[in-house]
C-alpha cells in the first residue's frame, strides 16, 4: 500500500507536471524574447507579455503530434507507474532549476526525455524504452540547431542582398517592425512544441490510472492547462538566460534578430508538424550563431557557444541519473501504490 492513494497521487503528479511546464516557460522564456529584447525593439517587461500570449494560443494552430510522441513513443505505456513519472519529472525539474540558477540555456526537452529514459530504465530495463521513438527524438534534437543555423544564415544572405541599396536607418526601422512578427512566430513554435511535452506526460498518467476512455489521447482540458502553465512561466521570465542568449553569444541587429527568430520558428513549425519534440533552446541558439557567423566567424563568442554545447551533452544523462535515483527512492519509501 502506498503512502498516497491512487487518486491523490494522480492529482499530485499532475500538479508536478504543470510545475515542470511552468518552469519550462520560465527557463525557456529567453528562447522567445532574447533577440527582440537584445535589439531593444521591445522592453523585457512587454516582451514577456507578447511571448506569453502567443505561447498560449499555439494549441489552436498545431496538432498534438508531439504530445503523442512523448506520451507513448519514448517509454512503453504499459509499464508506466506513478513512481516512474515522479522520477522523470523530478529529474527534469531538478536539472532545469540548477541550470536556470546558473544562467545556462540548457534544454528542458533534453531534461524531460532524459528523465523519462532514466526512470524507464530503472523500472523495466532496456525493454521499457521504445528505441525507434527515442531515436527519432534524438535525431530531431541534433538536427534542430543545425537546421536553425542553416536557415538563419540563408535568411541573412537573402535579406542582405534585397536591402543592399537601402538606407541603413530605413532598413533598421523595417526590421524593428518585422521583429514583432518573427518573435510572435517563434513564441507560437515554442508554445506548440514545448507545452505538448507536458501534455504527453499528463495523458500517459491518466492512461495508467484508467481515466482515458477510447484509447490514448490528450483531453482538451489538459491542453488548456498546459498552455496556460507555459504562458505563466514565460510571464515570469528568465533574465539570466535572456542575457546569455541575447548578448553573450553575439551582438544582434534588428535584421539579424528577425533572421534568427524566423529561421528558428520555421524549424519548430516543421518539427511540431511531424511530431518530434525538439529543443527550442538548441534551435534558437543555432539560429543566433548562424546570423553571427554570417557577419564573420569572429563575431561569435565561441567560448560561450562551446559552454552551451557542453551543457546540452550532459543534460540528458544528468537528468536520467537524478530521475532513476528519485524513482528508486519513491519505491523504497512506498510513496505510491503502483
Amino acid at each position: 500500500m502506498g503512502f498516497m492513494s491512487p487518486e491523490v497521487a494522480l492529482y499530485v503528479l499532475i500538479g508536478v507536471a504543470l510545475l515542470f511546464d511552468l518552469l519550462n516557460g520560465l527557463h525557456d522564456a529567453a528562447n522567445s524574447i532574447a533577440t527582440i529584447v537584445s535589439t531593444r525593439v521591445l522592453s523585457a517587461r512587454y516582451a514577456v507579455i507578447w511571448a506569453a500570449v502567443f505561447n498560449f494560443i499555439a494549441f489552436a494552430l498545431f496538432g498534438l503530434h508531439v504530445a503523442q510522441t512523448v506520451g507513448k513513443g519514448i517509454v512503453d505505456t504499459h509499464i508506466v507507474t506513478d513512481a516512474m513519472i515522479f522520477g522523470a519529472l523530478g529529474g527534469a525539474i531538478t536539472w532545469n532549476v540548477v541550470t536556470w540558477l546558473a544562467g545556462i540555456p540548457s534544454s528542458s526537452s533534453h531534461a524531460l526525455i532524459g528523465g523519462l529514459v532514466g526512470a524507464g530504465l530503472a523500472k523495466g530495463g532496456f525493454e521499457a524504452i521504445i528505441w525507434s521513438g527515442l531515436g527519432k527524438t534524438a535525431l530531431g534534437i541534433v538536427a534542430s540547431p543545425l537546421i536553425g543555423f542553416s536557415l538563419a544564415l540563408l535568411l541573412v544572405l537573402i535579406v542582405s542582398w534585397l536591402f543592399v541599396r537601402a538606407r541603413p536607418n530605413w532598413a533598421d526601422q523595417i526590421f524593428r517592425r518585422l521583429q514583432f512578427v518573427s518573435a510572435s512566430l517563434y513564441s507560437l513554435g515554442h508554445g506548440g512544441n514545448d507545452a505538448q511535452k507536458t501534455m504527453g506526460i499528463i495523458a500517459v498518467l491518466l492512461f495508467a490510472h484508467g481515466k482515458l476512455s477510447g484509447g490514448f489521447h490528450v483531453p482538451f482540458a489538459v491542453v488548456l492547462a498546459c498552455q496556460a502553465a507555459m504562458a505563466l512561466g514565460t510571464l515570469l521570465g528568465g533574465w539570466r538566460i535572456v542575457h546569455t542568449m541575447g548578448s553573450k553569444i553575439t551582438r544582434l541587429s534588428p535584421q539579424q534578430g528577425f533572421c534568427a527568430e524566423t529561421g528558428g520558428a520555421v524549424t519548430l513549425f516543421l518539427a511540431t508538424y511531424i511530431g518530434i519534440p525538439v529543443s527550442t533552446t538548441h534551435t534558437i541558439t543555432g539560429a543566433i550563431i548562424g546570423v553571427g557567423a554570417a557577419r564573420r566567424m569572429s563575431a561569435v563568442r565561441w567560448n560561450v557557444a562551446t559552454g552551451i554545447v557542453w551543457a546540452w551533452f550532459i543534460t540528458m544523462p544528468a537528468a536520467a541519473m537524478v530521475s532513476a535515483l528519485l524513482f528508486k527512492a519513491a519505491q523504497s519509501l512506498s510513496l505510491f501504490a503502483n
